[in-house]
């Protein structure tokens, strides 16, 4: 090999080994993923639609044995990756709660999200099933989570399937009330933020005091948190106030006609987040709820 070039091969590999060529300009950059998830789809015979449930593993599943707790979150494409990052706050850096499986409800394949929810979510018809404004499919999307989503979860995943966790805000609560109201030990625990208890003329109390004519217990942990900002402040200009629903009254209510039926497995309370409205209030109770549901042993 001539001198010459024996000189210049080092440069050369240097060169080679360490050059990063440039991205081609029509490239289009990588999308974030979440480490540790999953989507899996499920076609509903109950429902005749097809879903995807967001899946997010706990840090030790892969190197461990043991079943997990499992929490069920509503509105999955919002929900879902905040519950995630704030459960792994509080696993990982904080030590304040257990760790858990999360399984975050998605919207109907194909159907616009609000759609979706306002068909899904609520538990009456205010609609007649006119048009695309359909509602009231609450019942039939509770016996979907119950007997296609958790006979899923419990075949393909560690899940302790005796420690489930429902939350959701909105009308995600509306269909946790009725789910309590219908199946109370379909879930150990309630996390419900903000319940549209307003919907079709606060038609939630009435199915209460048909559920407490029918049954002497409601077995169940209900937790149900607001935003201070969601009731009616007249004369108040704040645009954070509610326009016409008193929300925070109308939760005080229903917990207040809960407790008077006396039901002796039934435990609930309620707390009002300061300085919250309903876009904002999900963050902080749904780390309150964590905490709550899932405190560290």
């Amino acid at each position: 090999m001539p001198q010459k070039l024996r000189k210049l091969l080092p440069a050369l590999l240097f060169t080679l080994v360490f050059s990063v060529p440039p991205a081609p300009a029509n490239a289009a950059p990588r999308p974030y993923a979440l480490e540790g998830t999953e989507v899996q789809s499920i076609s509903s015979k109950i429902l005749h639609r097809d879903y995807e449930l967001f899946v997010s593993l706990p840090a030790s599943y892969a190197t461990s044995q043991k079943r997990y707790p499992v929490l069920f979150i509503t509105d999955a494409n919002y929900g879902f990756p905040l519950v995630r990052s704030i459960g792994n706050r509080l696993v990982v850096h904080g030590n304040k709660i257990q760790e858990f499986i999360l399984v975050g409800l998605s919207y109907s394949k194909g159907d616009d999200p609000v759609f979706s929810r306002n068909r899904d979510y609520t538990p009456t018809d205010t609609t007649s099933g006119k048009g695309k404004e359909l509602s009231g499919q609450a019942e039939q999307y509770r016996q979907f989570i119950e007997r296609e989503v958790f006979p899923f979860v419990a075949a393909n995943y560690r899940a302790d399937m005796n420690r489930k966790i429902y939350a959701g805000h909105s009308y995600g609560s509306l269909l946790g009330l009725h789910v309590l109201l219908t199946e109370p030990q379909m879930f150990d625990q309630y996390i419900l933020g903000s319940p549209s208890l307003w919907y079709d003329k606060k038609v939630m109390f009435s199915q209460e005091r048909l559920y407490a004519a029918a049954h002497k217990d409601m077995p169940a942990r209900v937790l149900m948190l607001i935003g201070s900002f969601e009731t009616v402040k007249p004369g108040d200009h704040n645009p954070r106030y509610n326009k016409e629903s008193d929300m925070v009254q109308d939760m005080k209510d229903f917990e207040k006609q809960m407790n008077s039926h006396r039901y002796p497995g039934l435990k609930v309370r309620s707390e009002v987040i300061q300085d919250e409205d309903h876009l904002t209030v999900f963050p902080p109770l749904i780390t309150r709820g964590l905490l709550w549901a899932l405190p560290a042993k």
